[in-house]
């Protein structure tokens, strides 16, 4: 089956060199991959002239560790603006949505990594071909890879459970080597894959911050789940099958929807409180057919995912209760940088690095949805948008629910004290 799929993807690709990208040719990028042999070249130069001037290089270094730690705030603010976007197209640094940042303001470390997530002209040019190329590929790739399940299926050859696995498959197969084909982004991944040796049924739960998660995510679902991994069905919005391509790999995948209105990142959800039987519905047979549940909490894409999450809601929690299974948290940082959010944004590259972050055990079954809601924003809300977890000791108490029992028992101690 994999033999099947790689050689179809190959033809897929060999399609693709034919196509324009948005107006780049494959001239263009082959024109780019020799700017990048030779802007490698140049670097092996500089590497080797620093080498014979290591000297003057440590004090250029130790002169621009003293400017980074004597840096303005003003200047601080813009590296943020810039390193989340909002300095593209014109938007002020000053703008009410990249304000705060009175933490980084202060924080040596923290500029530091903003400088070196910097990345020049030419690499964000270079980076956004390969992700345009990426996502044509996927376009080309999945019809064809989702195929043979749908004709087993229609045969009735196999059930229509076995066709949703194989096509689940198949789509982590096309995202996982298209990566690797088409290197456009360096993914990380913190997980623990050799420990998930018999993985027990769960809810698993993640931010959202591009539109590039979900392929993200299926690449690297075996390197962040394991080998051994359960099948997964994610819940989605069903605007999202206004795309053919994403309506053929959700439909064909059994991916379950919800309706709401369509909205811009950031604005408020509206529900239709009808399509919620048919989340349950499909949930519960998701359930018996023995696959994960996967549910997005704060509903959207995020626009600000820098500064901390949306408001999220607890319905990962009221699925999670109803079948008795644990809630697993997973956390993303870095896609918006590929491709934001926000339409002035968009696919203006401003960084190439994703890290990806799978929370050990087996879950926890939470006792409520106030707990849940602060769970999920202290451990997710801080990988989301730093790309860094809480401490050791913190981290752990978060995920066995000793700090939520510590701050609920302060809240009752001051209650009967002020009483």
């Amino acid at each position: 089956m994999s033999f099947v799929l790689l050689s179809l993807l190959c033809i897929s690709i060999l399609s693709l060199c034919s196509t324009n990208v948005n107006g780049f040719t494959t001239t263009t990028i082959q024109t780019i991959a020799t700017a990048t042999a030779a802007t490698k070249l140049s670097s092996s130069i500089q590497v080797t002239t620093i080498s014979k001037n290591s000297k003057q290089s440590q004090i250029q270094q130790q002169r621009q560790r003293h400017q980074v730690v004597l840096t303005s705030t003003s200047t601080t603010i813009n590296d943020v603006a810039e390193m989340d976007g909002s300095g593209i197209n014109g938007l002020s640094s000053s703008s009410p949505l990249f304000s705060s940042t009175s933490t980084i303001d202060n924080n040596t470390h923290a500029h530091t990594q903003t400088q070196k997530r910097r990345i020049s002209k030419l690499s964000a040019l270079i980076t956004k071909i390969g992700m345009m190329a990426f996502i044509v590929s996927m376009c080309l790739s999945l019809p064809i890879a989702l195929f043979p399940p749908y004709l087993l299926y229609k045969l009735q050859l196999i059930s229509q459970i076995q066709q949703q696995q194989m096509a689940l498959t198949a789509g982590q197969f096309c995202a996982r080597w298209l990566l690797r084909i088409i290197p456009f982004s360096t993914v990380k991944c913190y997980s623990s894959p050799e420990q998930e040796i018999n993985p027990q049924p769960c809810v698993w739960v993640c931010n959202h911050t591009s539109a590039l998660d979900i392929f993200i995510l299926l690449a690297k679902d075996k390197k962040l789940r394991g080998k051994n991994r359960r099948p997964i069905k994610i819940v989605y919005w069903k605007g999202l099958e206004d795309n053919p391509i994403t309506k053929l790999l959700f439909t064909q995948c059994g991916f379950i929807p919800v309706q709401m209105a369509a909205n811009s990142a950031g604005e408020d959800n509206k529900y239709d409180m009808k399509s919620f039987k048919t989340l349950l519905r499909m949930s519960k047979q998701a359930f018996k057919e023995g696959s994960d549940i996967g549910i997005l909490p704060e509903g959207q894409l995020n626009p600000h995912p820098e500064e901390k999450l949306l408001p999220c809601f607890p319905g990962a929690f009221t699925l999670a209760k109803m079948s008795k299974r644990p809630v697993r948290f997973m956390a993303l940082h870095g896609t918006h940088r590929l491709w934001h959010a926000r339409d002035d944004i968009g696919m203006t590259v401003t960084g190439r690095d994703v890290a990806l972050r799978v929370y050990p055990g087996e879950g926890r079954k939470l006792k409520s949805a106030e707990e849940f809601l602060a769970t999920f924003e202290a451990v997710v809300g801080k990988f989301a948008t730093t790309g860094e977890d809480l401490n050791n000791d913190e981290l752990t108490a978060w995920l066995d629910g000793s700090k939520w029992n510590e701050q609920q028992h302060e809240i009752k101690t001051n209650g009967e004290d002020e009483k």
